[in-house]
């Protein structure tokens, strides 16, 4: 892949500047701006980097209009199919699909991880009982730094690799201690023996006076789940862990900042915007009523988890998610039944509408995401906690990737500035 060169004139020879046009592996070409301000004396201006390629990256591919999703080349349906959580962890942080030995390792060393400190523990004492879930996840995950400072060295590899699988063991402990301090009820220590997402589960419900056994269904759709949002890209959070790393900080606190990012409704909180819609539908009989208020520009009621910014045909992980909510309904009972029934018809009469087909207002990840975990007796409150799990691999990739980019430079966006000219300062008896 040879990169293109192309030559900029402006007004007079003078001004004339030579740009250089990347080619990537998968993708559209990227033509590199970086001399157009030092050459040319201009910014280029594009408001949510919609489209501006902020980095060089070789984790994750997205074709929007073509409705694929890429981890290390590998599509999310075989991954999804064939693979477990654990082993997509690997492959984002590593590159490659692990032998059994790698694989043997890695998990182990996951394992040895999951504990918190007890004075962890006590931090979440300092939570009043209604805090948010998020609030509490993303406080303590930041507090990391003073527990783990010893192992901080950004640019310590072995460091890097310590902090990565810390904060993937950790995480699912950090949130079920969250999830139990809103319940009032004792925190549920980690046990070692069990898988990933069985072990999450069983400290999210179990209860020291009883004995709980992990439903097997439900822990294999939290894995499925955990697998489809391990990374997606450059998106809100993955460029705030970015962002924040990029100035030399601590890893905990890049972690920190992407938790904040994804507790944005417009991000990580809408598989729980999409269960509010749908009980506020109440009944198929009414779908019509929201469908036509949705068309409406006038009105301000969206219909939650239909479209999505990159993707502009089916999202490819919303109908990996689809066959599991049914799988899930079947086995785990019939009282989410109706809101999936509903969610259901709502994609039928969408799917078949001009109006979002125009626009391809597909159904998105988050359509079905919070019918699940509903169905697994976790709370939207703590929906975008989850998400956070299993995010959490794809910013310590991303922020391990940019660490040892030697391109890499303090993120610093510039600005179109159209506010006051220079003018002097007035003292106070003389303003009017």
């Amino acid at each position: 892949m040879s990169d293109e060169h192309y030559r900029l004139v402006g007004p007079d020879a003078n001004s004339e500047l030579e740009l250089v046009q990347h080619k990537p592996t998968q993708g559209p070409n990227v033509l590199d701006v970086t001399k157009l301000y030092r050459r040319g004396g201009v910014f280029t201006y594009d408001p949510g980097f919609a489209a501006t390629a902020s980095c060089t990256s070789s984790i994750t591919y997205i074709d929007g209009e073509q409705g694929l999703l890429l981890y290390r080349g590998y599509p999310i349906e075989q991954l999804a199919k064939s693979s477990t959580f654990i082993e997509v962890a690997y492959l984002l942080l590593y590159g490659e699909l692990p032998t059994s030995d790698e694989l043997e390792k890695f998990e182990r060393s996951i394992r040895t991880h999951t504990m918190l400190n007890e004075s962890f523990l006590r931090f979440f004492n300092g939570f009043h009982h209604d805090a948010h879930p998020m609030a509490m996840v993303s406080g303590v995950v930041a507090s990391m730094s003073a527990f783990y400072h010893d192992t901080t060295d950004i640019h310590d590899a072995g460091h890097r690799d310590i902090f990565a699988h810390r904060i993937i063991a950790k995480i699912p402990t950090i949130a079920a201690a969250a999830y139990k301090h809103s319940l009032g009820q004792p925190f549920v220590y980690p046990q070692n023996d069990l898988d990933y997402c069985t072990n999450l589960l069983n400290m999210f419900f179990a209860v020291p006076p009883t004995t709980y056994e992990v439903d097997a269904l439900s822990a294999e759709a939290l894995d499925l789940l955990f697998i489809l949002h391990a990374d997606h890209e450059q998106n809100c959070s993955t460029s705030s862990v970015r962002m924040v790393g990029s100035s030399g900080s601590n890893p905990y606190s890049a972690i920190a900042a992407g938790i904040s990012a994804l507790w944005g409704p417009a991000h990580g909180g809408a598989n729980e915007a999409v269960i509010n819609m749908l009980e506020e539908i109440g009944s198929p009989s009414r779908l019509q009523q929201y469908i036509d208020r949705a068309k409406d520009r006038n009105d301000p009621f969206r219909l939650m988890g239909f479209g999505h910014r990159v993707y502009k045909s089916y999202d490819p992980r919303a109908m990996i998610i689809r066959k599991m909510c049914h799988r899930v309904l079947e086995q785990l009972g019939d009282k989410d039944a109706p809101i999936f029934e509903l969610a259901t018809r709502l994609e039928e009469i969408a799917l078949r509408d001009e109006f979002f087909i125009e626009k391809n207002l597909y159904p998105n990840v988050d359509f079905y995401s919070g019918i699940i975990y509903q169905a697994l007796g976790i709370p939207k409150s703590m929906f975008t906690v989850m998400f956070a799990i299993a995010r959490c691999v794809g910013w310590v990739t991303h922020w391990r990737e940019m660490v040892r980019d030697p391109e890499s430079r303090i993120g610093r966006p510039r600005q179109l500035y159209r506010g006051p000219k220079q003018r002097d300062y007035l003292a106070l008896d003389k303003r009017n």
